[in-house]
């Protein structure tokens, strides 16, 4: 007779999260201009699952960029809602964004947006610092190993090269071991080459720590690496579709 406490079986088994990694609804952003309202975004829905690899593509000027600050909690919409890993970001003051975004979110730029008076060592920490971790060192120079930097953690960002910036920037952004990563445009300030390795290295990296990625890029090679691929144009999402493999 079952007595109502879990099994060892059932203690043994992990439960398992029935919220997508992202669920998006009629999501539109329009701005105020002296000429009137502009929309940016218009009616945008779509689901991405655990794991999975996303690209947003388009024209300059079609609202992915945006569409990224929104999925991330970066901007709130005009209409619309944005679940994050089941949590209501969209709607959220920013004090409770931030704290999403703490716990869940790992981020590149493509301009690095690393702290100038910080070491590399340094850029590593801040966010698990921010989130209170107490061991903070230990994860980002393990982590910086892992991207090839073992031996410039007190380098300062104008000491090392575009590539070696966002090789912290990747360090940066998976220390935390965040549950979705968002890229934007993660190689357009780096030469075919280096793009390629940070491009290489972001994949691994993601694989290793199975999270979701979502990124935005011009770039058809980078695009293809993703499972999936999402395509904007004018504020609307026009395609949903898989890639190749």
């Amino acid at each position: 007779m079952h007595d109502g406490r879990p099994t060892q079986a059932e203690q043994s088994t992990p439960r398992l999260t029935t919220a997508d990694a992202l669920d998006v609804d009629g999501l539109g952003k329009q701005v105020a201009l002296p000429s009137g309202p502009l929309t940016i975004l218009q009616d945008v829905g779509f689901r991405v699952g655990h794991g999975d690899t996303v690209a947003i593509v388009g024209a300059s000027g079609s609202g992915k960029s945006t569409l990224l600050s929104l999925l991330a909690g970066l901007d709130t919409p005009s209409t619309g809602r944005v679940l994050l890993d089941g949590a209501p970001i969209s709607t959220l003051d920013e004090d409770g964004r931030a704290q999403v975004r703490g716990e869940k979110v790992g981020f590149v730029f493509q301009s690095f947006q690393l702290l100038p008076s910080l070491t590399a060592l340094e850029n590593v920490m801040l966010p698990l610092e921010l989130r209170g971790d107490r061991d903070v060192e230990g994860p980002a120079r393990d982590v910086l190993a892992r991207v090839g930097l073992g031996e410039r953690l007190g380098h300062y960002p104008r000491q090392l090269s575009g590539g070696e910036q966002q090789r912290v920037a990747l360090a940066r952004a998976f220390v935390t071991r965040p549950s979705l990563l968002f890229a934007d445009e993660p190689t357009g300030n780096l030469d075919t080459a280096t793009g390629q390795a940070i491009v290489d290295l972001l994949f691994a990296l993601n694989a290793d720590a199975g999270t979701t990625l979502v990124l935005v890029t011009h770039d058809d090679r980078l695009a293809a690496r993703c499972a999936r691929r999402l395509r904007i144009d004018s504020g609307r999402l026009v395609a949903d579709e898989a890639v190749a493999a």
